[in-house]
């Protein structure tokens, strides 16, 4: 099957906006087993939205475009594939009454531009915005609509029935992330299985963390081979503190296959698997603490609360995470965490004797079970030759007592606050795993 997306904004031509749609619904789809073969993105102009739609149903099985369709004049998605496909649009009761609903419940009254939002293409299927009011759209594209006639693509095996005559669909998604995600999840992941599901794919992604993306497959690769030889798919992506390795497998020994990979690939990397899919690190610590009723208090330098923003991200982590202290300046580090200003003045604050007072004085002012402590040189300045930029030292401190670690993080700041955070939550969790 082949998909394409098409972005609309002209706030991504611009560079105002990041858009994180390209990787989002790569990852989604890739895991349905539906690779994106194309992506473009276009401005907030009529005529480019809809030669980018027409060109894309040309080719795709699949067309998916983000934005375009809230209440504003730049809103014009919507409106210009249904011109496009020769479609009225026609008011729809459920969406009025949803978005009815949606400001009632915030006390206010509802603009009269949102009107607009209310009217989609005859015969789409509609998908409701649980966190907006612009409601998604999905259209099937029937063969004999000449207006978008399909390009053969000469790679893709024939069957009957005329790959020119293949029904196509085309979904339409709001911009915002956090509209387009649980939408495309509760509403457009069933319809792609529904209308999709010509083959079984199995797709497993095992997280890791402590080692290097090319040491990871020089790990695993040899002993995957069999496996690839019989059709497994291997991927890697390496991310801040992390490297994901990517299981795929296609057809009806799929999910045989991918388990005896996933096997392999924890009989090798143990530990260093922290979780699978969808998880994130500080997902896995918060389930751990909470399922040992564990409490955990942070103390943070370098990071400055980037940890506790983390961990506060899990639904739950009230029951576990009874606080912390970002003490950047030496005086908070004395005044909060009762760092003793002679070790700060002996050692500097980037030392193991200062991260250890900090992960014992939060350990004590909160009365957690543990505490870890962070303290380091977030550059680009400020490094000596005893001290580099990137220097980091973490502390653990349990009823055991604390334990120190000492990392050298080289990266510009903001990726240094995620590695030395990944680094921290990873030491927490074997710690409290062990």
């Amino acid at each position: 099957m082949n998909v394409e997306i098409v972005n609309t904004g002209s706030e991504l031509m611009l560079g105002r906006v990041l858009n994180t749609h390209q990787q989002w619904l790569c990852r989604r789809l890739a895991d349905l087993g539906h690779v994106v073969t194309r992506q473009v993105a276009v401005a907030d102009s009529g005529s480019e939205i809809q030669d980018a739609v027409r060109e894309a149903l040309g080719r795709a099985d699949l067309v998916i475009t983000t934005g375009g369709l809230g209440p504003t004049s730049d809103d014009l998605t919507r409106e210009r594939i249904a011109e496009l496909l020769g479609k009225k649009l026609v008011e729809n009761k459920e969406v009025l009454a949803h978005i009815e609903n949606f400001f009632a419940k915030r006390g206010r009254p509802r603009p009269q531009k949102t009107d607009v939002e209310t009217f989609v293409p005859e015969g789409a299927e509609v998908f409701l915005n649980a966190t907006g009011t612009a409601p998604g759209l999905a259209m099937e594209i029937e063969p004999s609509e000449g207006r978008v006639p399909r390009v053969p693509n000469p790679n893709e095996v024939r069957d009957s029935q005329s790959s020119s005559l293949r029904k196509r669909w085309l979904v339409m998604l709001p911009g915002p992330p956090r509209e387009l995600r649980p939408m495309f999840d509760t509403f457009v992941m069933p319809l792609l299985k529904r209308e999709f599901a010509d083959e079984i794919f199995i797709c497993r992604t095992l997280l890791t963390t402590g080692i290097g993306e090319s040491r990871v497959q020089d790990f695993v690769e040899v002993d995957l081979q069999p496996l690839v030889a019989r059709g497994l798919e291997i991927g890697y992506c390496a991310r801040p503190g992390a490297v994901d390795v990517r299981l795929a497998a296609a057809g009806a020994t799929a999910e045989k296959l991918v388990a005896e990979a996933e096997a392999v690939v924890h009989r090798i990397l143990g530990e260093n698997i922290f979780g699978c899919d969808d998880e994130e690190i500080e997902q896995v610590v918060v389930k751990l603490l909470t399922q040992k009723k564990i409490t955990l208090a942070l103390a943070e330098s370098c990071t400055g609360g980037l940890i506790a923003s983390r961990i506060t991200d899990v639904p739950g982590a009230s029951e576990i995470f009874l606080g912390g202290v970002v003490s950047y300046a030496n005086a908070a580090k004395e005044k909060f965490l009762g760092v003793r200003a002679e070790t700060l003045k002996q050692h500097g604050a980037v030392s193991e004797a200062v991260a250890q007072e900090m992960a014992a004085g939060a350990r004590e002012k909160f009365g957690s079970d543990f505490a870890v402590a962070v303290t380091g040189i977030a550059g680009p300045d400020g490094g000596t030759a005893e001290k580099p930029v990137g220097t980091v030292f973490i502390a653990l401190a349990s009823s055991s007592g604390v334990e120190v670690k000492k990392f050298l993080n080289v990266w510009e700041r903001a990726t240094f606050k995620q590695v030395t955070a990944t680094q921290a939550l990873e030491w927490l969790r074997r710690a409290v795993s062990a």
